[in-house]
């Protein structure tokens, strides 16, 4: 069974996020995406995702690498849900943070898959609030 093609631009966004190319980062996103910045906290739409990731790079003094472990996606109605291991590796500490995020894409008919929902702290954040 071939990988979802969802897994392939999750790897290409890591990427971007790591090499702090955030207007490549953008075009992974939906005009009207919500990243979970961290519980209780929400930034909506591009503009404020990409300030956001912006303070997140400043946050880890711009040595933060992403990168995914296991990874499971279930589809319908053009609709993908993606549960996924991210780790966060950030320069001169031990061992990555691991997270169970979740993810939803929704698959454009002219643009293809992109991010709606971006949630790196899963189901973490039920115990948050």
């Amino acid at each position: 069974m071939s990988e979802h093609p969802v897994l392939e631009l999750i790897k290409q966004a890591d990427h971007a996020i790591s090499v702090e190319d955030f207007d490549a980062l953008m075009a992974f996103y939906a005009d009207d995406a919500v990243l979970v910045v961290q519980p209780g906290q929400v930034a909506k739409g591009r503009p404020q995702i990409r300030e956001a990731f912006v303070a997140i790079a400043k946050h880890f003094k711009n040595a933060l690498t992403v990168t995914q472990g296991e990874a499971q996606v279930i589809e319908g109605a053009d609709t993908a849900l993606v549960i996924m291991e991210t780790l966060l590796h950030i320069a001169n500490t031990p061992a990555p943070i691991t997270r169970r995020a979740t993810y939803i894409f929704k698959r454009d008919q002219m643009l293809g898959w992109l991010c709606t929902v971006d949630n790196s702290y899963g189901t973490d954040l039920l115990g948050a609030g």
